[in-house]
């Protein structure tokens, strides 16, 4: 794994060993194209973080901020290491677990990126369910900010009823589908899900 483009453009990526499915290389080029001009200068929050790609890659196209959120001790120390190999200012990582942490959250991020862990058996935490049913996450994305979550394609992503949510795009690299979703706004009816 590398960071993709930008100020640490090439420099290799180290993931904790406790890291089962790193986010492929192919799937945050996809991620990227699609957002553009997005991290600039954004305030970037990295949940599930993991290796911290995303995070990263942010970083080193520009964001001022990123926080990257796992509770794994590997996790956090290789975050740690990558940034420090990167040369990015504006990390701050965080050994916490996501849930813990949203509760004392209160910054505004313009990008939340989530990686949770897959559901692929029964008994599986589905924290597809739990990130998109949490009141807490709606309310640290800022005004027309992103929120893209990563998920196995085969389990989809349900949004509960009146949700705050809105999927603007959807795109599926393999087994990971990713959606990226705004919030809707609050005078708003909430969509059709047939039109989605």
């Amino acid at each position: 794994m590398r960071i993709i483009t930008g100020s640490a453009g090439g420099i290799p990526i180290a993931v904790p060993r406790t890291v089962i499915r790193p986010t492929a290389d192919r799937v945050r080029e996809a991620v990227f194209s699609i957002l553009g001009s997005r991290a600039e200068g954004a305030a970037v929050l990295d949940l599930f973080a993991g290796s911290g790609s995303y995070g990263l890659e942010c970083l080193s196209r520009g964001a001022r901020r990123a926080v990257f959120v796992d509770s794994d001790r590997s996790s956090v120390a290789v975050i740690s290491q990558n940034l420090a190999k990167a040369r990015l200012a504006g990390g701050m990582v965080a050994g916490a677990t996501v849930e813990s942490w949203l509760k004392r959250a209160s910054e505004k991020f313009d990008l939340i990126f989530a990686d949770p862990p897959y559901a692929k058996a029964r008994g599986d935490r589905d924290w597809n369910a739990v990130l998109l049913g949490s009141g807490l996450l709606p309310a640290l994305l800022a005004p027309g900010g992103l929120f893209i979550l990563e998920s196995f394609a085969k389990g989809g992503q349900v949004l509960p009823p009146d949700s705050p949510w809105h999927a603007v795009d959807e795109r599926r690299y393999g087994d990971a589908l990713l959606v990226f979703y705004q919030l809707l706004p609050a005078d708003a009816p909430a969509p059709d899900p047939a039109a989605v």
